[in-house]
């Protein structure tokens, strides 16, 4: 199938690192993996982080204007696309585009990830929380990929939509295979442990996560640990002041990195930590447990969702600085329990997170929904019409 995929928030291609992107990219992997053909349809943010009704509205006349556009280019240029695929949309950022261009031309409207804040309804971001509703009434199909989101959406759809949970996946090929060849702990490491994160520095919760995770760890500083910090951003002078108590050496900042060095900095690593408030549900705690990392993360609904709580990693209740040290120091002073669960956190990444698990579950949900959409054909009423 020839697939237009759009990202109201961010598109794939976006030169800011973030876990939005990153899931944009998985998706459009794992499309391409399954044998369609895929074009990312338009760059237009349609985000307001600001509730500002003005820039609402023009946003969603800009983006009538440019859904008419496209749909004159579709119909001229011969590059119809079989279905139109959309990731992420919630009221700060809903699909003025989608709905438009998938009912001028009569193809399926797909949606991966959405949202519904009631409270929206009648604050600030109204026409936004408009927007994403129609969207979400629209969609022929919609893949859920945090189940929080699950119960609010189903209300409005009703029982007979075609919806599907996606847990949340990578590619992970190059993470499973620097854990493979992961060297052995060198003698001078083995009395120390070192623990990772990885994450943006922006204000708001990264930068609330990042001073739990230090109120935390201050809490079991004479334990013999080390920690590395992977990521940047706006927030990073905010960041590295949160862990100014502990000496230089104990807290080292490397920066935002490419994939690859990501990689080798998790497999380097005993313990991955992450307080994930306010987290959708953190890919990178995947990509940790890719590396046979056990994680220590904040609990929530989305990041129970990658995480397999008593067997890959241990969570806790989000904000609650004690128990999140309460959870590290469990895990320091247990090498065999943080062996055993990093194995098994290998195991369930591979069997739940991995593209290709998600690459086929895409392609079935793609070609029932375009069955679902698809003609009669005229020789057969019987028999539905497949591209």
């Amino acid at each position: 199938m020839r697939v237009a995929f759009y990202a109201p928030l961010k598109p794939p291609d976006h030169p800011v690192p973030s876990g939005d992107r990153q899931v944009a990219r998985a998706l459009l992997a794992a499309l391409r993996t399954a044998g369609h053909q895929t074009s990312l349809a338009t760059r237009f943010r349609s985000f307001d982080a600001h509730g500002d009704v003005a820039r609402q509205t023009r946003l969603r006349q800009l983006g009538g204007r440019l859904a008419q556009r496209l749909i004159g280019r579709f119909r001229r240029g011969g590059t119809r696309p079989d279905v139109w695929f959309t990731y992420h949309l919630y009221h700060k950022a809903p699909d003025w585009i989608g709905p438009v261009v998938s009912r001028a031309l009569q193809i399926p409207y797909v949606v991966a990830e959405a949202s519904l804040a009631g409270k929206q309804r009648d604050g600030p971001w109204a026409p936004g929380h408009a927007g994403a509703l129609a969207a979400i009434e629209a969609a022929d199909a919609m893949l859920f990929l945090n189940p929080v989101d699950i119960a609010a959406i189903r209300r409005v759809r009703g029982p007979g939509a075609i919806d599907e949970l996606l847990p949340p996946f990578l590619d992970l090929a190059a993470f499973c295979g620097a854990a493979a060849s992961r060297p052995p702990v060198a003698p001078e490491r083995r009395a120390r442990v070192q623990l990772v994160t990885v994450a943006m520095m922006r204000p708001g919760a990264k930068l609330a996560s990042y001073r739990l995770l230090a109120a935390a760890l201050a809490q079991i500083s004479p334990l013999p640990w080390d920690l590395v910090v992977v990521g940047d951003g706006p927030a990073r002078a905010e960041v590295e002041a949160a862990f100014a108590g502990f000496a230089p050496q104990r807290v080292r900042f490397v920066g935002a990195l490419p994939s690859a060095e990501v990689a080798a900095q998790l497999c380097s690593s005993d313990l991955f930590l992450w307080p994930a408030i306010d987290e959708a549900f953190g890919m990178a705690f995947i990509e940790a447990q890719a590396c046979r990392l056990p994680v220590v993360g904040g609990h929530s609904d989305g990041v129970a969702a990658v995480v397999d709580a008593g067997r890959s990693g241990l969570l806790v209740p989000l904000g609650d600085a004690e128990a999140f040290a309460a959870a590290t120091q469990r895990l320091i002073v247990d090498a065999p329990m943080r062996q055993r669960m990093g194995n098994d956190a290998a195991a369930y990444a591979s069997a739940r997170h991995d593209l290709p698990a998600a690459a086929a579950r895409i392609d079935a949900l793609l070609r029932r929904v375009i069955a679902a959409h698809a003609p009669v054909d005229p020789a057969d009423p019987h028999r539905v019409a497949l591209r």
